[in-house]
């Protein structure tokens, strides 16, 4: 959710947990692919992310 660009409160929303449960997470995923920003996510699961989708 958060490599496809959704915020910590819409993933919350999505989920029904709270935001800070979504940080939290994130930042433990975070920690164990080696980055620092949500905008890494796509390159560190090998997804292209939507930036790069073709219509």
């Amino acid at each position: 959710m958060a490599a496809s660009g959704l915020t910590n409160g819409e993933i919350a929303t999505t989920l029904f947990v709270t935001a800070s449960t979504v940080e939290f997470h994130l930042s433990k995923v975070f920690r164990k692919l080696g980055i620092t920003s949500r905008r890494q996510i796509p390159g560190a699961i090998g997804d292209p992310g939507p930036a790069s989708a073709v219509d």
